[in-house]
């Protein structure tokens, strides 16, 4: 069954701020789960009432307040009061067909990204809009659906490993993004497995499947440009800006972070014109084999062109009579045979020449 999509248009000439869900609809409730933590400790839970989000606000730890489903909009509007939000970024959260970005708020920073998932069934990506907000000692994270790439971060927290602990929010959300990135290399490794495997078809077997395929996958790298792409510009914006939310601890891990989203972007760009190339080798694949059926074609047409001459001379009804303008060995016992003999000399002769031409 097809999901309802919500289109960008049916908010058009509605004021700037008004909270409207675009995008895919989802059947599951809202979840909400906050995990706040300190050097010595972690405490996790699920939230059932979003009220008592609010009392982590302004606490000495660190916490962690992670959303799925972003179609009740009583809950958004609810932790945009209780964190001091601004309605547009309330409204970013809400709409998933955002551009990665990052915006400063002065007392908050807003970051959007996509967030990459793989189908091992359909063999095939798909994406997912996360909206985090950094504040002084807290991270609110929203996404479209349950489901995510955060379960190593969840496990360092619960067990102390790593810096997460010790460090502030900025460093948590250095974390998620982090996750988020490396996610990136995973998906493109599938893509670039793919690609080897049309590369293997389309010189052994080309076909209209391994043409489909080619297309489908041209596509999806289109769609992981649009997502990718951006990627450093978000991070360059976290690693450069004059927000004191962002310490100079964590700038150092910010800047591998772009490196490595610099990679994202220069692998994906390698795959695009490795596709490229699969799609010219296909077309060059099929026209080669086009070339072989219609040399074949035109060696066998040639072959019998000079027999079929033969035999429509010999095929004409004239009587035969003491004229000298007879055709010659009408009457003769053996003119049948020696015809049939001319013929195939003349074919064994003409397959020789192919052969000494090397068109054969």
């Amino acid at each position: 069954m097809a999901r309802r999509v919500r289109k960008h248009s049916q908010k058009a000439g509605l004021p700037p701020g008004t909270l409207m869900h675009i995008g895919a609809e989802h059947a599951e409730a809202a979840q909400i789960t906050v995990i706040d933590y300190d050097k010595d400790s972690v405490r996790e839970r699920r939230v059932a009432d979003v009220s008592e989000c609010e009392t982590f606000r302004d606490k000495p730890t660190v916490t962690w307040i992670n959303v799925d489903g972003l179609q009740d909009l009583k809950i958004i509007e609810s932790l945009g009061r209780q964190f001091g939000l601004h309605p547009l970024v309330l409204e970013d959260i809400v709409s998933t067909a955002q551009r990665p970005k990052v915006e400063d708020y002065g007392q908050t920073l807003f970051v959007v990204v996509k967030m990459l998932h793989w189908d091992e069934q359909k063999r095939r990506i798909w994406y997912e809009q996360v909206s985090f907000v950094l504040g002084s000692n807290f991270v609110l994270s929203f996404q479209e659906t349950t489901g995510d790439v955060f379960d190593l971060i969840r496990a360092r927290i619960r067990s102390g490993k790593g810096l997460v602990r010790t460090m502030g929010a900025d460093y948590l959300l250095y974390a998620l993004l982090d996750a988020i990135v490396d996610f990136c290399f995973v998906a493109l490794e599938k893509i670039g497995d793919q690609i080897e495997e049309l590369e293997d078809r389309e010189i052994s077997n080309p076909s209209p499947a391994t043409l489909r395929d080619i297309r489908r996958l041209k596509r999806e790298m289109i769609d992981l440009r649009r997502a990718v792409w951006p990627l450093r510009e978000v991070v360059n914006g976290l690693e450069r800006g004059k927000n004191s939310l962002v310490t100079a601890e964590t700038n150092v891990y910010l800047r591998d972070l772009y490196d490595h989203s610099v990679r994202v972007i220069e692998t994906s760009e390698t795959y695009r014109d490795m596709l490229s190339g699969v799609l010219d080798i296909y077309l060059s694949s099929v026209s080669n084999r086009m070339n072989e059926v219609m040399k074949v074609l035109t060696i066998i047409a040639t072959i019998f062109m000079p027999l079929t001459f033969l035999a429509g001379v010999y095929g004409m009804n004239f009587a035969p009579d003491s004229s000298p303008w007879n055709m010659p060995e009408l009457r003769w016992r053996f003119g049948y045979p020696a015809v049939l003999a001319v013929m195939a000399i003349v074919a064994i002769v003409m397959i020789l020449y192919f052969r000494r031409k090397k068109w054969l």
